[in-house]
């Protein structure tokens, strides 16, 4: 079976550019690699092909020759594949490597450069439900890693006792050759920074910071959530060797409320109301999260589990100049401990009762009735 042209493999002309054949193949290598495919023999076959194809059509040499006799330029006595018994060349070795050379990271560095930045902390702040509604400024103490002072976070004495890791030659990562592959991994002897210390400072053994309590004051915005996260950028641990610093994260937690129950800007408050006031109406005083108060006027007939709104009075919604709403529960409460008095009127009150004014008493009642009705039919 004749193999496939490898500008077709590629999916470029023969007059494609160094840089146009390069963004061919990247993208076909991303799609393409077994470390992306696992048990894809399809997958890895490609890859190979295109691997070859760049092989040979990057090399100015190998592609003039591949341009005037095509695959039997690198075939015949002591030919071989044409030089691929030690790899790709300049192409890549893992999909590690392509995705960060393609990609690089979210601030354009390599490997051995993010790995100097600063490590992330997280800080758990529990506050109450009205220093969420008002917003309130609290100062924190934690433990953290600063810059050095002494070697203003160099790690090393002096100027010169700073030197190219001679292992990675400067650059952090180390590969091996591991069969068809070519596998890359950070360099153990200088911890990927690419740079070793060879009169580490006596105040930091080397590493360049220290452990240190660090106060700070942070703002929690009115409005925040249970389970708001705030970052605090550059507040984390320092970078290494004048790398940026990790950033702070605040986990806010709110304390349950006698009172109140929350959900998003709305504010919930069960109030109990008496029978007498539940029959015949009135009217109820209530606090607000503000720290208000709201009258509430209660209907006549009012049953328990109905609900009244208050339009603007609950929580405000986060950077907005907008509230939420409160809605006040009704729970009509059935007197205890009666007298004997008070179970006489009770009694005389039932007894005076009509179908107007249980209806869905009676209207249950009327329901199970026909239910037994129907059941003793059949």
């Amino acid at each position: 079976m004749s193999k496939q042209d490898f500008y077709d493999v590629l999916g470029v002309s023969k007059e494609v550019d160094s840089n146009s054949l390069k963004s061919a193949y990247r993208k076909l290598a991303m799609k393409y690699h077994p470390d992306k495919n696992p048990g894809d023999s399809e997958a890895e076959k490609k890859f190979k092909e295109i691997s070859e194809a760049y092989e040979v059509l990057s090399n100015p040499e190998k592609k003039a020759a591949y341009d005037q006799y095509g695959h039997d330029a690198f075939t015949g006595p002591g030919g071989g594949q044409g030089g691929f018994s030690e790899g790709f060349g300049s192409g890549f070795g893992s999909f590690s490597d392509i995705f960060e050379d393609f990609f690089g990271d979210a601030t354009g560095q390599r490997n051995n450069e993010r790995l100097k930045r600063g490590e992330d902390l997280k800080y758990e702040m529990s506050i109450t439900l009205r220093d969420a509604y008002l917003g309130v400024k609290k100062e924190i103490s934690y433990d953290t890693l600063v810059s050095c002072t002494s070697c203003s976070g160099t790690g090393s004495e002096n100027k010169d006792g700073i030197g190219s890791c001679g292992s990675c030659r400067g650059s952090g990562r180390i590969r091996a050759s591991q069969g068809f592959f070519t596998v890359e991994r950070t360099c153990p002897a200088c911890g990927g920074s690419g740079q070793v210390i060879t009169d580490p400072c006596r105040e930091c053994n080397g590493e360049g910071r220290q452990r240190k309590n660090k106060n700070i004051e942070v703002s929690i915005p009115a409005g925040v959530e249970e389970g708001s996260r705030i970052r605090l950028a550059g507040e984390g641990t320092a970078g290494q060797n004048g790398a940026e610093d990790g950033d702070l994260y605040i986990f806010i937690s709110i304390v349950s409320h006698e009172l109140f129950d929350r959900d998003g800007t709305n504010i919930f408050c069960n109030v109990p109301i008496s029978i007498y006031e539940a029959s015949l109406g009135g009217s109820v005083e209530v606090p607000t999260v503000s720290g208000g108060r709201a009258k509430v006027k209660i209907p006549a007939g009012t049953q328990s589990g109905d609900q009244l709104r208050l339009s603007g009075k609950g929580m405000p919604a986060l950077r907005s100049v907008s509230f939420g709403d409160m809605i006040i529960t009704l729970n009509v409460e059935i007197p205890k401990n009666l007298s004997q008095k008070q179970k006489e009127l009770l009694k005389e009150f039932d007894q005076q009762s009509n179908r107007e004014n249980i209806p869905e008493s009676t209207g249950f009642f009327d329901k199970v009735k026909d239910f037994w009705d129907e059941l003793n039919k059949k």
